[in-house]
């Protein structure tokens, strides 16, 4: 009886600490509300988007205020002073020149299938190239972007573009490979009555669908005043004839990461310094060009009176002052000009532009390796940095690729157009790199009969679709023999006359 009593007591307790443990253990809603007010404001978000404010021009040095040491010895802003704010936006050259390199020129696609060809010719329509595009220059501001595969109010296969602050994933490996769910937030204008009020909007995408929610003072609300009135959502939803609504979910989450590089870093992370001393010193030459009398530090003796406020207004307003000069007191003024070497100013500047090309890992179009003779080496160089890193994001790219494959070929099963799972398919990237066009046309004709006709068109300058490039060949080759063929040296006399 002992034995038993001690054995129950026991059992209690464990059933009591279990208890006590799921009761302090967190809720789902709870570990994602925690999740997103830690990463709302995290320093990898605000990098993100700040990412985004510097493309767009909206610079650190735009939100400046000119500061002196006060009386008590802290910092007080000064708002009589020259406050010049000038932007020279290095960062989105930068951004434009990566991602105009890599995917401004379309992508080829590749595969032995000629219908699937076809297809793929459709999907990747002009749209999704300009979203393409739009991604990868969200890649390179945030580190990372997203597609998501939808159908649109019309029934037609589209991608979306989510930017990376919007977008909090949840990975299932440390590679980044595998999403285990990811959180949306986003903001939404609404109305509270007539006023027009910003919303927090966060949805949740799983393998069950988005679950929709308003984020506000830290909570997680369901949101279900929205257009579909429901909280929770299927990722695609079929009309049947009878007006029935049914819903399917992809069996994959579907986000597809577009990557800059592999450890998801923005661009603006490794420049963002010297754009910003880049702007702060064409601010404070401006700066110091405009003080003008602040340029001269005036010594006053014998003024004729107190306040140094009146004294700067009289200067200014009548553009001449008053002091005291008699035979005890000889009064004057005299100055201390400081001179601003503009020099140091413009040497500063250029090495600062450099070193912002050559962290950011661009080029220099005004590059001295262009004048004179250009030739395809020098060129080469003065591309080799933006191309180093095009590989990686090219890398990245081709993953992206096989995620986007692998949703367009669910699409085409499930609308009975084909089961192509199985199909090969390479996307080549044309790289618009400024080329020697007359030493590679030479190239290519000194290599006539070395190398095959359609490896020569390919390297060709001029020519953009390389299969109907060789068609026109063939076709004019035909034309050339059927007019050899038809050829007679006697004019119009037919073979009997010419034989008499």
């Amino acid at each position: 009886m002992f034995f038993k009593s001690a054995l129950d007591a026991v059992t209690a307790t464990i059933t009591n600490l279990i208890a006590q443990g799921a009761n302090s253990r967190m809720t789902d809603k709870q570990f994602l509300e925690h999740e997103i007010a830690r990463w709302e404001n995290s320093p990898e978000r605000i990098m993100q988007i700040k990412g985004f404010l510097y493309f767009e021009g909206d610079h650190d040095i735009l939100h400046r205020k000119r500061t002196m040491i006060g009386m008590n010895g802290d910092l007080e802003e000064v708002k009589n002073l020259p406050n010049n704010k000038i932007v020279d936006n290095r960062y989105g050259i930068l951004v434009n020149q990566k991602a105009n390199y890599l995917l401004g020129k379309p992508f080829v696609i590749h595969t032995d299938n000629e219908q699937y060809a076809k297809i793929l010719d459709q999907v990747f329509d002009k749209n999704f190239k300009r979203t393409l595009k739009n991604a990868g220059k969200a890649a390179l501001n945030g580190g990372i972007a997203w597609l998501f595969p939808f159908y649109d109010a019309e029934g037609n296969f589209r991608f979306r573009m989510f930017p990376a602050y919007e977008i909090l994933p949840f990975w299932k490996d440390k590679e980044h490979t595998e999403l285990d769910c990811a959180i949306r937030m986003y903001l939404a204008v609404g109305y509270e009555g007539t006023e027009p009020v910003t919303i927090n909007k966060v949805e949740i995408f799983d393998k069950t669908g988005i679950h929709r929610y308003i984020w506000q003072h830290g909570t997680l609300t369901p949101d279900i005043d929205n257009t579909e009135n429901a909280a929770d959502l299927s990722y695609i939803y079929l009309e049947t004839e009878d007006g029935q609504r049914i819903s399917y979910n992809w069996n994959v989450i579907p986000l597809i990461p577009v990557k800059f590089n592999e450890s998801e870093k923005p661009l603006l992370k490794r420049v963002k310094t010297l754009q910003d001393a880049l702007n702060v010193l064409l601010s404070d030459f401006e700066n110091n060009m405009q003080e003008d009398n602040r340029n001269t530090i005036l010594v006053l003796k014998n003024y004729d009176g107190q306040d140094l406020g009146e004294f700067r207004h009289n200067l200014a307003t009548y553009g001449a002052i008053k002091v005291r000069y008699d035979g005890e007191a000889k009064g004057g003024v005299e100055t201390l000009e400081i001179q601003v070497n503009s020099e140091n100013y413009k040497v500063i500047i250029e090495i600062i532009k450099k070193a912002i090309i050559e962290n950011g890992m661009g080029y220099d179009a005004k590059d001295d390796r262009l004048s004179g003779n250009p030739n395809q080496m020098n060129i080469q160089s003065m591309y080799s940095d933006i191309d180093l890193e095009a590989n990686d994001m090219e890398t990245e790219l081709q993953a992206a690729f096989d995620s986007i494959l692998y949703f367009i070929n669910l699409h085409l099963a499930n609308t009975n157009q084909g089961n192509f799972e199985n199909e090969r398919v390479s996307i080549i990237f044309n790289r618009d790199m400024m080329i020697n066009e007359s030493e590679v046309i030479n190239n290519c004709r000194n290599s006539v009969g070395i190398i095959s006709d359609e490896t020569i068109v390919a390297m060709h300058p001029w020519i953009n679709d390389i299969q109907d490039e060789l068609a026109k060949l063939a076709k004019q080759k035909e034309e050339q023999r059927k007019q050899m063929e038809n050829y007679n040296p006697f004019g119009n006399k037919n073979d009997s006359d010419a034989d008499e």
